[in-house]
């Protein structure tokens, strides 16, 4: 694995590899893959197209914020139905390294204000979403973040601006909502890396997260 703390990830093979997490090969991504793309025949309009197959038909649950690795596996959150970002990053960038887009994941420390009464009584005070995840792609000699986490039902409901995808720019989650109140807040960059890096990820989470939260996805 490649981890890049700093700077932009260089250019290497590893960025388009099927991997445990980012497993393109399996039938199940393949077919949602094909099914996103549709007819699109250029890579930035299959890009595009795949992040809002991610984002819309793969329910985002922050309840699922779980340490078994088996549920990081694109092909099992795409069967799934749902995850968070972490998980949601994955399936991105697997269908990316597909279609033969490099990408790696990036993630960072965050507050987000936009938490239900449920979720703030499962954090016990703590305000730290500990490596809220987005994929990193190379478009058009470019890195570019994308966050297909807020499926646009989600945001609906929260009343916030769903996260836009136009190939060009980065499509991060929305840090103020249209009154001007911040939702989300960036606190630190932990860098990228060419696979999911699950231990470090688990071991986070199991040290920050209550022990009642991070078990919610494995039962």
């Amino acid at each position: 694995m490649i981890y890049t703390p700093y700077g932009e990830p260089e250019p290497s093979p590893e960025n388009l590899m099927a991997t445990e997490f980012f497993d393109f090969e399996d039938p199940v991504v393949r077919k949602f893959i094909r099914l996103a793309i549709g007819d699109a025949s250029e890579k930035m309009e299959q890009a595009v197209r795949l992040f809002y197959a991610v984002r819309d038909r793969i329910r985002y649950n922050a309840y699922d914020l779980c340490i078994d690795p088996l549920r990081y596996r694109a092909s099992f959150v795409i069967q799934n139905g749902e995850g968070y970002c972490v998980q949601k990053a994955s399936v991105l960038i697997a269908c990316l390294r597909a279609i033969g887009i490099p990408a790696v994941i990036g993630t960072s420390d965050v507050v987000n204000h936009l938490k239900t009464p449920k979720l703030e009584c499962l954090m016990e005070g703590r305000e730290i979403f500990m490596h809220h995840a987005y994929a990193v792609m190379q478009l058009n000699g470019k890195w570019i973040k994308a966050v297909p986490a807020f499926n646009i039902e989600l945001c609906e409901r929260m009343g916030v601006a769903p996260t836009e995808f136009d190939g060009f720019e980065h499509a991060l989650l929305q840090q103020f909502d249209a009154q001007q109140n911040q939702n989300i807040v960036y606190l630190k960059d932990h860098g990228y890396w060419s696979d999911l890096p699950i231990e470090r990820i688990t071991t986070d989470f199991s040290a920050y997260y209550p022990a009642s939260l991070i078990g919610l996805g494995s039962n």
